[in-house]
This record gives structure tokens, C-alpha cells and sequence, in this order.
């Protein structure tokens, strides 16, 4: 035992594998028994030997090892003398008496392990088969459980290629990341051998096995493209499918071939060099999945709400969702699976690629849904690269970073080269600035006669300060579009001379004279169209001209979204007052745009919950505040439209009704909830009914739940009839949703109940907890105290314990709670959860200091009650 620990001791607390060796192929053959749950597998790993060595580690956990050997090139075979399974660091240590030398090799181990119940894995769900609930099995890898299913390299640099065999029930389907080889019947087992794969990394390998309905459709390229559906449903993956079509023979077109549809596309819109890199492309729905969606090579595996939709009842909201969620899935074929990052630290590499791309296809096939401008919501995610003075260089890059990296790895630096190189401008000391220190900054923004004074500082909403610095890509419009000036913000201090530096060489100001700054309608707009990361701080007077120019309806869209967002930041960090994001906001009366109007609902909802702690004697007055600013869309979008299904509406105001509908709903707006209330029984009495349309019945669900009680429980039970009675996973979700958002504390704890229920599935919880509401939140937790056994028993070993964490300590907002909660975690440790409790906690003392920023404010109680007189 002494010698064994010693062995172990030199490879653990170890980040990453030892290069002993690294794997070129896997041949693995699984068999599964769904009916007990297990599985068993023969792995042969041909490998290479880097270094003269006596031990061989690689990644494996919960797995039983049954066998071992390894035979060199010459055959000659080799047995271990031990064979450590270390849990804690998740490694399988292999000890060999004789030293194998440098070279090929073939690792072959037998194991064993059961089906989890983890969603990680292999695990195992049911779906129903004929009213009879039965198991079927499903892989979910990323990022470092492939070696929870076989032992391997479970690293994202070790690619090497895969020939996978599965036995598997003669009556269900397996599938994989390649196309059927060969199909073998032996009495009742069912043997499917799959063509071998290209080198791609453990964490994009997958296997569904289980019983599907099917369609099909081939690209212009001739990739066959199948959406795998629970029985009964193959309608319901018809639009998933139109959708992946579409954007494969999209992205086919940067090889621009005559069959391509999208022929007519400039160069500038070439982005890749390959077109898709594999033979076939399935999308399946599982009953049980822990993310929404994975991007396994060839094989994309989706929750059902994220694939299935009912193109006829399905809302508009719906459908968008479902559209990223494909086209971004699809487009990590490139980004993250053709090209993938080499370590998990430039995971970035693979997903705000993925993002973007995915924006780009989607706006390209629905114009009209304006992605780029409803990407904003996506930009502190990711930086956009915009400003730089030449964005067709960066084009041509990345169809040359993905021909240079195809089937490799790339760091974050290998891109800068590519840009660099096809530009012929180094950025690598600028992207430095964004990708190796941590946050943005803030720009504040002064002016001083004809002067711009911009001052660079480090945006943290705790209200700490930092020496760290960026090279910032300004943009900026003085009093009109056609009048901009870019620049780079390479100092804390920059100047900028209106009546001179307009007229340099990076400006498209034309010989129009610059107004004055002391002009009543003229006006800055720093960071245009939001192109850059970074938040803005105008001072008083810039601030004043912006709001008379969102009044005169003179920016863009993006310009009054990013003006509200920057203002709501601004104050949640103690930097501006409410008083001032207040008078901001009543200025977007008139606003009729659906992302503005969506932001500034986000917005407003937020400070309606933090006034509850800050200014709970003005809660009243800001509601009705909030329902007179929305008063002006809600008329045009909702009142005239109703809450029915309008024939051929369009995509944004569909959206944006049933928006401003559970706004309204959410700051109990009595209107709103009397005719939810009169559309809601008409609908329970016929639910063929047309008074509700499938983008209203969430806002009519809401004002019902809203209002219900213990002593008037007609809504909480017509709420859980409903879900009880749902088909789709659509309507599941959304009911989850509006259950848990009851404010009565009675009927919350029985809706908390009823989710840790077995009437709901485990991955469904997480939109139960997320709409716990505001007035809830000391329910829920008291709940959540009262039942942490039970609790952590039951999901401590999956993904659910850190979205109880998160979700039910984030809505609180004083250093009181986030004591009493630091101390019932400080008794009661987990150590999945610790990560997801600091940033808990960090935000609930951010919101705490901001409470306190508000009391401060002695001018909010007559401006509340002057705004929410004003009509």
C-alpha cells in the first residue's frame, strides 16, 4: 500500500496528463444492459510512446477495470503490475515492471460501470413507449466526463480518431458520430459498427441509443441531414430540420459552388475555407439532457424544448430560440470541433465564434427577425472586433485560421498571428489587454467647450478600483451619423477637439459646420451602435442632450439600447443616481422597438425589485411609473391587437406583445389582469379557444398566478392542470416558469414541492427555480434550509445543486442574508457548489451597496411621485 501511494503521489494534484503518451485511434466496443443499467466495453487505444517509460496514466472514473495489457509494434505484450483507479484526481495509473521504449503501441483495458442517473456520461433516461415508461442511454462528455463511459485522454488537445461498436437491443436505434457501417442480429442484441471518425477530441464524442421517429433532408452538398424525434413527434423536428438545412447550405457558401444558394454572397461574407467536414449531420432530442444543446461531432444532442416545435402554436419567442440554438450548434462543426481550443481557458475560441457566426446566418435568413441588433444582448459575453479601421482582412483570417488549424488545436494567440498576419497589423498588444486581464472598462466622457475629454478606468460593479488599462476602440458621432471619428484609446487620457479633430483623416464629417456643445439639440454618442466593450459615462450635460435626442427619436435603435444599459450599470455600481436613470428612462415613452422596449421592460423590473429593499414606500408609485411608460407600445402592440393570434404578424411585434403583456402583468397592471383573468377562463373552459395566442399565454398565465391564494387557489390549480396535461415540452417549461413566480409563501412552498417531485423531470427544475419571484425569495430559502438533505441527497451529484444555489441566493440584496447564508453553507460545505456561492454572494453584497447608494438619494420620493403623475 506504502509503494502504491508513493506511485500515486507523483501524479496527482496534476492539471493536466503526463506526456508519456498520447493516443492516435480508439476502437471501442460497448455493450449495454438498459434493463440493469450498466454497461461494459473493450477499449484498444493505439497509442505512441513518447518517452522511455514504466507507467501509462490516463483518465478514467467510476469506472470497474477488469483487464490490461499493452503490445508494442513488435507484438511483444506486456501486462501491468498494478492498476490504480484514483477518484479524487480522476486518473487511471498503469504500472509496468518491464520500461516500454518509444513508439507505437496498442493499450487494450475491459471495463465496466453503470448507467448514471447524473445526466454526465453515459447515462441512462426513459422515454414511453406505448403508455410503458422504458431506459434508453445518452452521452453528455464536456467537458471531462468521456472517461465517466471508457478510459481515454480526456483533454481537449489529444484528438485521435474513433471507431466505435455498440451492442445494443435488436428493436432500438444506436447512434453515433459517423454513418452506419454494417448492422449484425444475434438473437435478441443488435451489434451497429460505425464508420471511423476524423481525429476530434474525447469531449465531441457521442452515443444515443433508444427508440426515435425520423425525417429527413439532404443539402445542396449532399450531406444528409436526420432529426431524430420521440415517437409520435416526427412533425414537430420538421422545423429544426428546415433550419439546419438552410444554415449548413448558408455556411456552404464560402466555398461558393453553383449549387450554393447563397452564390450571390460577396467575398466579404466568406468566412470558411472547408465546407462540412463530415459525411452525415444527426440532430436528436432526448427526454433528459443537463445543458440545451451539444455540438458532438456529427451527432447534436438537444434537450426536446430546444429541437421540437409546433410551427403552428409555437411562439415567435420560441422559434428564435430554437433558430440560435441549431445555427449555433451547427456552426461549432468549424469552430470548436474542426478547429478546437487547446486547452479549456480558450474556450472562448470556440464558442464566441460559434455565437457569431450563428448571429450571421440566422440575420441572413430572417432579416427581418434584426439579429445583429438583438446580439447586443449577447456583447458581455464576448468582444466584438468592430472598430478596427479594416474588418475584410479579419474576413479573409478566419477562413485562413480554420484551414491552418483544421483537425488541430489553436490557442488564443494562434488567431491574433492569423489576423496579424492576413492584416498586416499586429494586434496582439491590443487583444492582450482584453483577453489577459479580467472585466472591461468604463469611458467617462466630459465636455468643455469645444473639447471631449475621455478618461479610461476599470468598470466593477463592487465599486473597486484597479490600475489596469486597455487599448479601447472609440467611435464616436457629434450631433449626426455622418459626423464620426474613430480612434484608439491607448492612455487613461485622450482629448479630442470637435472644431478640429473632425476634420482628420478617420472621420466621414462633411463640410457642414460642427455645432456647438452648447446647442440645445446637438449631442455625442460615444461607442456607436455598441460596436465596442466597454461601458459609458457621460457627465451631466452630455447626458442631458442624449435624452432630448432618444425624445426627438434621432439615434438608432442600438444607440438607445446601449444608452439604458450603460445608464442601468452605471447605477447598479454606485456611479450614477437613480434619479438620472429614472429621467432616462422617461424619455422612452414613445420607444416602439422590440429590443429597446425589451430592455427597458429588463430594466425596469430590476428596479422595481431592488426598490422593494431600498424604498419600499415608493414601490407603488414606481410601478405605476413603469406601466404609464409602457403605455404608448403596449396601446399600438397590445390594446388594438388584444391577446389572440393575429394572421401573419409580424416576427418582432409578436414578440414584443406578449413582452409588454407580462410586464404589464408583473407590475399588476389591473387592466392586464382582468382581461388575462377573462381570456385565461376561456381558455381552461375550451383550450381551442382563440382569445390567447401562443405569444399572450405565458402574460395571461402569469397575471392568474399572480393573483392567486391560499384562499383563492383557482389559479395555482388550473396552472398545475395544465402542465399536468402538456404535451409539449414548450408548454412544460413555460408552466414551471409561472408556478414558482406565485407570491403567496403557501403556495410557493407547495409549487417548490411539486418540482422535487417525480412529475417533473430533473433537467425541467432549473425553470421552476429560475422564475422564483422577487417577493418569494425568503420563502424559498427557508424552504430550501428545511429541505438541504433531502435536497443535496438527491442532486448533489449533478448539475441541479449549483442552480438551487444560484437561484435562490441571488435575488437577495443585504450584507444581513449574505452573512446568515455564508454561515448555513459554512456548516453545511459542498464543494461543487463553493464557486457558484461566492459569485452568489459577491452579488448579493454588490446589490446590498447598492441599496444603500439609493437611500441616499433624497431627490428619488418627489421624482417617483412626479413621474408616475405625469400619465
Amino acid at each position: 500500500m506504502e509503494q502504491k501511494q508513493k506511485i500515486l503521489h507523483q501524479f496527482k494534484s496534476q492539471s493536466r496528463l503526463p506526456n508519456f503518451a498520447i493516443p492516435i485511434r480508439y476502437d471501442l466496443h460497448l455493450k449495454t444492459h438498459l434493463s440493469a443499467c450498466t454497461f461494459s466495453g473493450i477499449v484498444q487505444i493505439t497509442l505512441t510512446i513518447l518517452h522511455d517509460t514504466k507507467f501509462i496514466v490516463l483518465n478514467a472514473l467510476e469506472l470497474d477495470v477488469h483487464g490490461v495489457s499493452y503490445s508494442n509494434s513488435n507484438t511483444q505484450k506486456y501486462k501491468p503490475s498494478d492498476v490504480i483507479l484514483d477518484e479524487e484526481d480522476e486518473i487511471l495509473v498503469l504500472v509496468f515492471d518491464d520500461m516500454l521504449r518509444v513508439g507505437e503501441g496498442i493499450l487494450e483495458i475491459e471495463f465496466s460501470a453503470p448507467l448514471n442517473s447524473h445526466l454526465k456520461g453515459f447515462y441512462k433516461c426513459t422515454y414511453v413507449d406505448g403508455g410503458v415508461k422504458k431506459n434508453m442511454a445518452v452521452t453528455q462528455f464536456e467537458a471531462v466526463d468521456a472517461r465517466r463511459c471508457f478510459p481515454c485522454w480526456d483533454e481537449p488537445a489529444l484528438k485521435a480518431s474513433f471507431k466505435i461498436t455498440l451492442d445494443v437491443p435488436k428493436e432500438l436505434m444506436a447512434l453515433s458520430n459517423m454513418p452506419v457501417l454494417e448492422e449484425k442480429v444475434n438473437g435478441d442484441i443488435k451489434t451497429v459498427y460505425f464508420e471511423e471518425s476524423p481525429y476530434m477530441s474525447t469531449y465531441v464524442v457521442a452515443f444515443v441509443i433508444g427508440l426515435f421517429d425520423y425525417i429527413e433532408e439532404t443539402t445542396a452538398e449532399g450531406i444528409k441531414v436526420r432529426v431524430y424525434c420521440p415517437l409520435g413527434k416526427r412533425e414537430e423536428g420538421r422545423y429544426s430540420l428546415n433550419l439546419a438545412i438552410k444554415v449548413l447550405d448558408y455556411f456552404a457558401n464560402n466555398l461558393l459552388t453553383d449549387y450554393s444558394p447563397f452564390s450571390n454572397l460577396s467575398p466579404l461574407e466568406r468566412y470558411f475555407s472547408m465546407s462540412y467536414p463530415l459525411p452525415k449531420l444527426d440532430m436528436v432530442a432526448v427526454p433528459e439532457f443537463c445543458g440545451g444543446a451539444m455540438e458532438n461531432n456529427g451527432l447534436i444532442i438537444y434537450r426536446e424544448n430546444l429541437m421540437l416545435c409546433d410551427a403552428l402554436h409555437s411562439s415567435a419567442e420560441n422559434k428564435q430560440v430554437l433558430g440560435i440554438c441549431v445555427a449555433h450548434e451547427v456552426a461549432h462543426h468549424w469552430f470548436g470541433n474542426l478547429v478546437t481550443m487547446a486547452w479549456w481557458s480558450d474556450l472562448w475560441l470556440n464558442e464566441g465564434f460559434a455565437t457569431w457566426v450563428s448571429y450571421m446566418a440566422i440575420d441572413t435568413l430572417f432579416p427581418e427577425w434584426k439579429m445583429w441588433t438583438q446580439f447586443l444582448q449577447q456583447t458581455a459575453s464576448g468582444l466584438v472586433i468592430d472598430a478596427l479601421e479594416e474588418s475584410h482582412p479579419i474576413e479573409k483570417a478566419l477562413s485562413e485560421y480554420i484551414e491552418r488549424y483544421a483537425w488541430k488545436n489553436a490557442k488564443t494567440d494562434d488567431l491574433w498571428a492569423v489576423i496579424s498576419e492576413e492584416s498586416g497589423t499586429q494586434i496582439n498588444s491590443m487583444m492582450n489587454t482584453w483577453t489577459k486581464q479580467m472585466g472591461y472598462p468604463v469611458i467617462s466622457v466630459k465636455s468643455r467647450d469645444n473639447t471631449v475629454e475621455f478618461e479610461q478606468s476599470h468598470f466593477l460593479l463592487s465599486g473597486q478600483h484597479s490600475d489596469s488599462q486597455w487599448i479601447i476602440p472609440i467611435t464616436l458621432s457629434v450631433g449626426s451619423y455622418n459626423k464620426q471619428k474613430n480612434f484608439l484609446l491607448e492612455t487613461k487620457f485622450h482629448e479630442v477637439d470637435i472644431s478640429k479633430d473632425f476634420a482628420g483623416a478617420n472621420t466621414t464629417t462633411t463640410t457642414e459646420t460642427i455645432p456647438n456643445l452648447e446647442d440645445g439639440n446637438f449631442w455625442i454618442k460615444v461607442n456607436i451602435s455598441q460596436s465596442g466593450f466597454y461601458r459609458v459615462k457621460y457627465d451631466d450635460k452630455l447626458a442631458s442632450q442624449l435624452r432630448k435626442a432618444i425624445e426627438n427619436n434621432v439615434l438608432s435603435e442600438t444607440d438607445k439600447f446601449g444608452i439604458l444599459d450603460d445608464a442601468y450599470a452605471l447605477c447598479q455600481a454606485g456611479q450614477q443616481s437613480l434619479s438620472s436613470v429614472l429621467s432616462l428612462i422617461d424619455v422612452y415613452r414613445k420607444e416602439l422597438d422590440c429590443i429597446v422596449t425589451s430592455r427597458l421592460i429588463h430594466v425596469c423590473n430590476a428596479i422595481v425589485n431592488i426598490a422593494t429593499e431600498a424604498i419600499p414606500d415608493l414601490v407603488f408609485e414606481l410601478k405605476q411609473f413603469f406601466i404609464n411608460v409602457l403605455q404608448f407600445p403596449a396601446t399600438i402592440c397590445c390594446r388594438k391587437l388584444g391577446w389572440e393570434p393575429i394572421p401573419d404578424e409580424d416576427h418582432s411585434s409578436a414578440i414584443l406583445r406578449g413582452r409588454l403583456y407580462r410586464a404589464l402583468a408583473s407590475f399588476d397592471d389591473d387592466k392586464t389582469h382582468e382581461e388575462a383573468m377573462q381570456c385565461f377562463q376561456a381558455y381552461m373552459r375550451d383550450r381551442k379557444t382563440t382569445l390567447l395566442s401562443a405569444d399572450t399565454k405565458m402574460a395571461a398565465y402569469l397575471a392568474v398566478i399572480r393573483k392567486a391564494t391560499v384562499s383563492n387557489r383557482y389559479g395555482f390549480e388550473s396552472i398545475l392542470q395544465l402542465y399536468r396535461e402538456a404535451d409539449a415540452a414548450e408548454d412544460r417549461e413555460d408552466i414551471l416558469r409561472i408556478l414558482s413566480a406565485c407570491p403567496d409563501p403557501d403556495l410557493l412552498v407547495e409549487a417548490l414541492d411539486f418540482l422535487v417531485s417525480d412529475e417533473v423531470r430533473e433537467q425541467d427544475i432549473v425553470y421552476g427555480l429560475a422564475g422564483i419571484s422577487f417577493q418569494g425569495r425568503h420563502r424559498a430559502w427557508k424552504w430550501f434550509k428545511e429541505n438541504w438533505d433531502p435536497i443535496f441527497n438527491k442532486y448533489g451529484a449533478n448539475f441541479l445543486l449549483t442552480n438551487f444555489v444560484r437561484d435562490l441566493i441571488t435575488p437577495f440584496c443585504s450584507n444581513e442574508e449574505a452573512d446568515e447564508i455564508e454561515a448555513f453553507f459554512a456548516t453545511h460545505p459542498h464543494e461543487k457548489v463553493a464557486m457558484d456561492l461566492k459569485q452568489s454572494l459577491e452579488q448579493v453584497r454588490i446589490k446590498a451597496r447598492w441599496v444603500e447608494f439609493i437611500k441616499q438619494d433624497h431627490s428619488l420620493p418627489d421624482l417617483i411621485n412626479k413621474l408616475a403623475a405625469k400619465g
